[in-house]
């Protein structure tokens, strides 16, 4: 399979299975990562998601071979049919998506990092706005979420270079959450990813649906989201045993709903 599938404590763990060419995607993978990603969507036993790589790379971006292949797809049905959709739906599950980079993201593998909401990298792993190596443009969401997060200059200037940038420099740049060691990088992404699975999961999805909104909302109307999703939120159970765990003094135990 291209894509290994693990769920543990409410954590679902999909990593991108394809080592011998660094975890590039070719069709069956990104089709296989659309499916899990919906299928999750749906499946109340998943309450936080992680994507991650198997070996040594996250992932290396598009699989050059079948891409220039005479019988593969074009760059448009790529662009179209593979990408477009994974980051729509990293974007729309309303659920947290946790990216755990454990080596090598170039090309739309480091796009896939950053759309995530919230991305660790182990310290050994590297980003790479690969496109302009080979005469593209950066795909897969990056024009959209680089300049938003490090500012025009400094993502025009990576996605035009192509240069490497380490785990640490992009936790410096607010690029990532956290850079960790490597030794320690599975199970600090694992405890935090519990956490979050704890947490009561309605009011997270309705959090990221808020920030989705205020990419291009104006202080006004994302006041007006604010107050509709508030409401939402407010008829939850979770809020519900939120309250009552804080007037009673104890932990609360969120169901996620």
């Amino acid at each position: 399979m291209t894509i290994l599938k693990k769920l543990e404590e409410g954590v679902l763990t999909l990593t991108l299975n394809r080592p011998s060419v660094f975890n590039s995607f070719n069709r069956e993978m990104a089709l296989l990562l659309q499916f899990e990603l919906r299928d999750a969507a749906t499946d109340d036993d998943v309450r936080a998601i992680i994507i991650t790589g198997e070996g040594k790379a996250f992932c290396a971006g598009q699989d050059l071979a079948e891409a220039t292949s005479s019988d593969g797809p074009s760059l448009q049905a790529i662009v179209k049919e593979h990408y477009n959709p994974i980051i729509e739906l990293i974007r729309t599950v309303e659920k947290p998506i946790i990216a755990a980079v454990n080596g090598v993201a170039a090309g739309a593998g480091a796009n896939i990092a950053l759309a995530c909401d919230i991305t660790f990298a182990k310290e050994s792993a590297s980003f790479i706005q690969a496109f302009s190596k080979i005469g593209l443009i950066p795909d897969s969401g990056g024009t959209f979420f680089l300049p938003r997060i490090i500012g025009m200059q400094k993502a025009t200037a990576l996605m035009m270079t192509g240069d490497k940038v380490s785990a640490k420099q992009a936790e410096n740049l607010n690029l990532i959450y956290k850079a960790t060691s490597d030794e320690s990088f599975e199970e600090e992404v694992s405890v935090f990813a519990k956490n979050l699975a704890k947490m009561p999961t309605k009011g997270l999805g309705l959090t990221k649906r808020a920030l989705n909104s205020s990419l291009h909302n104006d202080l006004t109307s994302q006041l007006a989201v604010e107050e509709e999703l508030q409401t939402l939120a407010g008829s939850t159970n979770d809020f519900k045993e939120g309250v009552q765990a804080f007037l009673e003094k104890r932990a609360p135990n969120f169901k996620g709903n």
